[in-house]
């Protein structure tokens, strides 16, 4: 009657998996989620340096097209005044995006401290590749 139940033939008998092959498929699951981490933080992390480079030369472009004269916004051209709120905009969206990715990158990095506490014998083989 029992036989009703099974799947396989009743001259097989079930095995689990052996221990070894068990801790390589955790280890690849785990390793798997922590690239995908580090990746993000990577990623973010470049994104931060390229944009930052890229705010600081803006402003630089700002300062400069500014002027040095206590009465220079009076007499601007429109154009340079129409340049100099253009980059102002710019800062503004750049210094917004750098504050957004620095909160991504502190979160990516707790992500990466949770995944190593929680799974810490598959931490030890796998240690972070950035800080």
């Amino acid at each position: 009657m029992f036989q009703l139940f099974t799947r396989t033939n009743p001259d097989n008998q079930f095995k689990a998996r052996s221990s070894t092959r068990d801790k390589a498929t955790d280890a690849a699951r785990v390793a798997s989620v922590a690239k995908s981490i580090d990746d993000a933080l990577a990623s973010a992390q470049a994104e931060h340096a390229g944009l930052g480079q890229r705010v600081t030369d803006a402003i630089a472009r700002a300062a400069i097209t500014a002027g040095n004269d206590s009465d220079e916004y009076l007499d601007r051209e429109p154009a340079n005044t129409a340049l100099q709120n253009q980059l102002n905009a710019d800062i503004a969206n750049g210094e917004r995006r750098l504050r957004e990715l620095e909160v991504s990158i502190g979160h990516f990095k707790f992500l990466r401290t949770a995944l190593a506490t929680r799974f810490p014998d598959h931490a030890a083989a796998e240690a972070p590749k950035s800080a």
